[in-house]
This record gives C-alpha cells, structure tokens and sequence, in this order.
C-alpha cells in the first residue's frame, strides 16, 4: 500500500517574535522541519509531502529536495483546511502519516509504528501522558473498551475535560480513502472559527472504524515549540539525551549539563570532553582523545591520542575538511581552518591560525604564527610571529617549506616561495626569493647603533 508523509508547517509562529518562520528555528544546529524530515527518511513513501504558509518561499528553499514537493495553505484556517490543501497530492489507497513541523524529536520507530497500526484500515493517534497538558486536545476514551471516541481541543473543553492529562500531539496515521472523505466534511462551527483535523475522530467513529491511540514513549518526542522558551528547554532536554547515549557508549564527559551536539560524533575509546564543548556538523574522534574545555570543533576528524586544548577552535567547514594526526597537540587558543591537514605529532600552539596546509610529522607552530596556504615538512619549527603572506591581493599563492627547517620569529614568507630541506630561516627576515637546501637566508636591514645619542624630551 502507498505510503503518503505530509508534515505540516505552514503556521507563523506568532509567539517566536521573530521574522524567521518558526520550522526553520534551530534546535542543535538544524532546523525543527529537518529533524522532522530526518527522521521520516527510513520510511519508504510514495509522496512526501510539506505544507507551507507563512514564509513559504523561505521555507521551501530551506528544505527543498527532489522528494520532496510542497502545497501551501493560504490563508491558514485550520489543521483541517491544511490537509484539505493537500488532498489533491495524495497518492494511492493505503495509509497517510501526518507530522507537524515544529515538533522536531519525533522518533523513526515511533512514526513508523503509526503506519503499522494503521495499514491502510484504522485512525491511529498519537497521544502523551503529560505533566501539564494545557493548550492540548485530550483524548476522550471509551470506558468500555479504552478505544479512543474524540479529540476535544483544550479552548472547547470542559472543565472536567481539562483535568485529562492524556494529550493528541498533533499526529496521526489515517486509512488515505477515508481521510479523503472526512476532511471533505469537516465545518468551522467553532470557538475560532477554524476547521479541526480532530474532528475526523468522530466521523472514524460514526463509521464504525477502529480509532486507536498508541502513546509515545516520552513527552520529550512529541513537544512542539512555540517560543524562544519552550525551543530553549527543548533544545537542553535534546542535549542531555545525546550526552547521555555518549556516556552510555564509552565517552567521559566532564559534566553532560554543558555539553552541545549540533551533528553527529563518532569515537572510540577512552574520549574525554571537559566542560562547554561545542561539536557541529560531522565530527571523529580517535581513541584516547582528549578535548580541553571551552572548545570548538566542527567537521573535523581528529586521530587518536591527539590532545586539543582549552579554548581551541576547529573549523573544517565541510566533513573532513580538517584533520589532526595522532598524538598531536593543538592549543590552547589554536585555530584550524578549513583544509588544516596535521599530521602524527604536529605541535600547534596558542594563538596560532593554520589554512588550507598541510603539516608533515613533527612539525611545530608553537606560538603567535599564521601558515595559510602552506606544505610545511617533516620537524619544521615555525617561529613565533611568522607569517606566510599567501594573498598578493588578487591570488593566492602557496609557500613551499621542506624538512628540518628553521624559520625563526618574526619572519614573512611572501609566497610563492620554497624553503629547500634543512635551510635557516634568520629571525626578523622577509623571504621573497626560493631557499637552497642548507642554506641560511637573512632579510633584515643592518643593525646601527649610534653613541651619543640624546633622547628627546617633552617641552614644557
């Protein structure tokens, strides 16, 4: 039977007092639609489907794919007029899921049980026990046989409805023919005038068709979010959870409270993560890595036994756009670039910014350096206060440097240059001009001094 995923993300999120529509708010560094489609992608559907509204064009550019396709929903009137823009686009006869885009932590197996439960034959709800339900439909239940009878939204509830702490979240699994047919006859006859999906409980139940409601696991999966607040807290709970499955797995953190996942992160063994590290987009550790507090690191692959100090800032820009070798030492106040290639036993010291190079074994950068654009050799020392002046302000150009070469503080490496294996570079020196192997090059103006010479003195 055809599969149909329709996730609905057309409302504007008033409460977020933002210009940004509220599915494209952030939660670990993507955004509350993607975490809703992510987890949709194990599930083989015929059509997916994304109902847009309020800043549809953004929306839809945010999160386009060739399997994806969009409908909009203008103006929005409902939950129900929403899937009544889309009934066009449904495919075949068998089952479809319907999402919400702004609730983002919705689990694979929790949507994909859904579609199980309804195979094409009954209206499957998802529902939660909830601490606090307010602003939820409750599921009203048939006391007989705990079949599920209606939704009443909590602005039309009772009192004594209000007191139900078991909530609709918001999505559902129905028979494709039969939704068809209900939101077909759904009316506005409301206290806010709008056209509620809920309604099609009744309708299921008229008809004589089972309505189930399968529970999920944790309220944590079915939370949407409608302001900064509620997208904060959700964002912390998401956070802790990840912490927790690293510890679970081998990794030592030194306080999971002030720890934050933005992509994924592969490991091995005996990883430890102090405190305020932040990893974004594709992330590896090697066993036995060590990562000081205050740091940031994103699409990197870092070997094993390598130690990255506080205050370090890893930037690859895309997967395995830097890479530390192992055992090599970065930091602390270290910055890697995109296209910083390090290999075993590089030393990188602090306040030293490495681009688009690449470091042989041994190499070291220790203090107050810049290599842009470089392929340093096998024992370089690089001194403290060098540079490799790589832009001509027009091109870039690459420097050059071979084995055991010295460059001493202060020096200027005006590229494109190469420094021959084994050459000195004298400190204060700007090196224009290719280095033999061996050689000492010096570039300075001669040293005077003068005696007798007075100092001059403020007038007063």
């Amino acid at each position: 039977m055809a599969l149909n995923i329709v996730i609905m993300a057309a409302g504007k999120g008033t409460r977020m007092k933002s210009a940004t529509p509220k599915v494209l708010h952030k939660l670990a560094g993507r955004s509350l639609l993607a975490h809703v489609l992510k987890s949709c992608e194990p599930l083989d559907a015929a059509a997916r489907i994304v109902i847009t509204g309020h800043g549809a064009e953004q929306v839809e550019a945010a999160v386009a794919t060739p399997a994806l396709s969009f409908v909009r929903q203008i103006p929005q009137l409902g939950t129900g007029h929403a899937i009544q823009q889309v009934v066009p686009a449904l495919l075949g006869e068998g089952t479809t899921l319907i999402l919400n885009g702004d609730v983002p932590l919705i689990e694979t197996a929790t949507a994909k049980a859904l579609v199980d439960a309804c195979a094409g034959a009954a209206l499957v709800l998802l529902t939660v026990d909830l601490f606090d339900p307010t602003g939820y439909g409750r599921i009203i239940r048939d006391a007989d046989d705990d079949g599920v009878l209606a939704i009443v939204e909590h602005k039309d509830a009772t009192p004594e409805q209000r007191l139900i702490h078991e909530g609709y979240s918001g999505m559902m699994a129905a028979p494709t023919a039969a939704l068809k047919r209900w939101v077909g006859q759904l009316s506005n006859n409301n206290a806010q005038g709008e056209y509620y999906l809920t309604d099609i409980v009744a309708m299921a139940v008229a008809e004589g068709l089972p309505v189930l409601g399968i529970k999920a696991s944790s309220e944590t999966e079915v939370l949407g979010v409608n302001d900064p607040v509620q997208l904060a807290q959700l964002e912390r709970a998401f956070q802790v959870s990840q912490a927790e499955d690293l510890m679970r797995a081998g990794v030592r953190l030194a306080d999971p409270a002030r720890f934050d996942l933005r992509g994924t992160l592969s490991h091995g063994q005996d990883v430890e993560i102090d405190v305020n590290c932040v990893f974004e987009g594709e992330v590896e550790l090697g066993d036995g890595v060590r990562i000081g507090a205050n740091c940031v690191i994103r699409n990197a692959k870092i070997a094993a036994g390598a130690r990255i100090h506080e205050f370090s800032h890893i930037d690859g820009e895309k997967a395995g756009g830097a890479s530390v070798g192992e055992g090599a030492l970065i930091g602390p106040f270290a910055r890697l670039r995109p296209g910083a290639q390090l290999g075993a036993e590089v030393h990188i010291g602090n306040f030293v910014e490495v681009k688009n190079s690449t470091l042989a074994r041994g190499a070291k950068a220790n203090h107050l350096a810049y290599l842009g654009d470089a392929t340093v050799g096998e024992r370089v020392n690089y001194g403290a206060g060098s540079i490799t002046a790589n832009y001509d302000g027009a091109n870039k150009h690459r420097t050059t440097i071979g084995n055991d070469v010295h460059v001493g503080s202060n020096c200027v490496l005006v590229a494109p240059v190469t420094l021959g294996d084994g050459a000195t570079i004298g400190g204060g020196s700007t090196i224009t001009k290719d280095v033999k192997p061996g050689e000492l090059a010096v570039a300075r103006g001669k040293q005077v001094a003068l005696s007798g010479w007075t100092r001059p003195v403020k007038k007063r």
